[in-house]
């Protein structure tokens, strides 16, 4: 009996439009956007649905967005699939709090007002600092990080073998550009960003974030839920808090992460929210194993008659 493990999207993966199909099939997608414009007391449905793309983009609006679009993919995915059982989750930096509010962590509602907050105060340290992102193709883990200690830069996100994302401050990131293609790199490309995410000029987010995170009630997962500093299932409620607060600031160990799922007998992924970056990364781990995405109507469907 396969495993089944269901991983959450990360920023970067919104789309204006994202979700509008679903909530004009499904009556239980309507809902849900319904009862996030009225937990947020705005109408995030709208800026997901028409955009415009620059207000989907704003961190304050992509992560509760791209969190309510993955949460109805997994509502839908329960309602369409009832007898599917999954025994982890995991998610990528954003994607993180949604799989813990699927382990049952969190309300929906705290959730989404938390990765609202997050998003907030993620912009607020943008804003302060002049950072940015790049990705690099085609370099070693350890000729990475030696790129990122000349350019004093930070390695933000371990992804899949030969993929990895650098942080850091504007002209640093332009430096390890430079160097990851001097040492090889088939590409090293800025990204748009609005800032150095996982880098230590995300600090001031930290304690802001902590700040409200102290205040939402938080249970033990029912399922052992992947921790994107660690690489290892949270254990306690005090550890879930601590990893959440570093994690804006630490690396995020992806590819580390899947690989102890594969250890632990897991053949089975799902990713749930909009894009299918995660199952991209899937494909260059392991490209034997069984992955499935959920983002639409078309893959909402394709994965359900798979699963049967």
């Amino acid at each position: 009996m396969s495993k089944t493990a269901l991983l959450f999207a990360g920023q970067g993966a919104q789309v204006v439009g994202m979700g509008k199909d679903l909530a004009e099939k499904h009556p239980s997608a309507e809902a849900l956007f319904s009862r996030a414009n009225e937990t947020l007391g705005y109408d995030l449905t709208q800026i997901c649905f028409e955009g415009p793309e620059d207000a989907l983009t704003q961190t304050e609006n992509a992560q509760p967005g791209i969190f309510l679009v993955s949460w109805i993919a997994f509502e839908l995915l329960k309602e369409q699939a009832p007898d599917l059982n999954f025994e982890a989750t995991a998610g990528l930096s954003l994607g993180e709090f949604t799989a813990l509010t699927a382990a049952g962590t969190m309300s929906f509602e705290d959730g989404l007002k938390v990765v609202r907050q997050r998003g907030r105060f993620m912009q607020e340290a943008c804003d302060a600092t002049e950072g940015g992102m790049a990705a690099v193709i085609g370099l070693d883990e350890s000729t990475t990080r030696e790129v990122c200690d000349e350019a004093d830069v930070e390695l933000a996100n371990l992804n899949c073998p030969g993929q990895r994302v650098i942080s850091g401050a504007t002209a640093g990131i332009e430096k390890a550009c430079d160097l990851a293609k001097e040492k090889g790199a088939k590409r090293a490309l800025p990204l748009t960003v609005a800032g150095a995410y996982h880098s230590r000029l995300m600090e001031s987010a930290s304690p802001k974030l902590e700040a409200v995170l102290r205040e939402v009630p938080l249970n033990l997962p029912n399922v052992p839920v992947i921790s994107n500093v660690t690489a290892k299932p949270h254990a306690t409620t005090g550890e879930i808090l601590q990893r959440l607060v570093e994690q804006v600031t630490s690396s995020v160990l992806w590819e580390a992460s899947i690989r102890h799922l594969l250890d632990e007998g897991f053949t089975r992924f799902i990713e749930l929210g909009p894009g299918n970056a995660l199952t991209g990364f899937m494909r260059r781990i392991d490209r034997e194993l069984e992955v499935y995405n959920i983002s639409d109507c078309e893959s909402l469907e394709k994965t359900v008659n798979a699963l049967k």
